[in-house]
């Protein structure tokens, strides 16, 4: 039996993606990780405890509740996109590639913001802070969903964040 086109376009799909050259990583984000890593061992050599970095992510608690009634799973994604596009905006910043490099020791804190105005305030507040983050925005609708922090050792953000109580949505309630 001959294979269908379809058959033939996803073996050359295959073998296109399976040969395609390996993108090689920037030189130079190996200095700034290198550094991030020199900070951490000269704190441990000195005795004083390494900084715990943290990726905070505040997300909508009324996307969970009617009228909205989104399911948890589609919370859990609003959350997921966040995190990735912080990571990805900050990934040069030496807090970042540092949170990265142990990733079985990586910390998120998922708190929850009561609604859409509480959550874009923050995200203003954020902003005129200059702290890094992301402010998700569902698509194609524009709804503000959640917004999360590039890692930051938790004191720096403390602050910020102090008013929210951490994330209880459907699958905690």
């Amino acid at each position: 039996m001959q294979p269908g086109p379809s058959q033939n376009a996803l073996r050359s799909c295959r073998t296109k993606t399976w040969r395609r050259p390996r993108l090689l990583p920037d030189p130079s984000m190996h200095r700034t990780v290198d550094s991030a890593v020199r900070v951490v061992r000269k704190m441990a050599a000195s005795g004083e405890e390494p900084q715990i970095l943290v990726q905070y992510l505040v997300l909508r608690k009324d996307l969970s509740q009617a009228p909205f009634s989104w399911p948890a799973g589609a919370l859990v994604a609003q959350a997921c996109h966040a995190a990735t596009a912080a990571l990805h905006l900050y990934r040069d910043h030496p807090h970042t590639t540092a949170y990265l490099q142990e990733l079985g020791r990586m910390r998120k804190v998922v708190l929850e913001a009561p609604d859409e105005t509480t959550l874009k305030e923050l995200a203003k507040t954020l902003q005129q802070k200059n702290m890094d983050h992301t402010l998700w925005l569902e698509q194609p609708e524009n709804i503000a969903t959640c917004i999360a922090l590039r890692p930051y050792p938790k004191e720096e953000v403390n602050q910020y964040l102090k008013k929210f109580r951490l994330f209880k949505g459907p699958l905690l309630a």
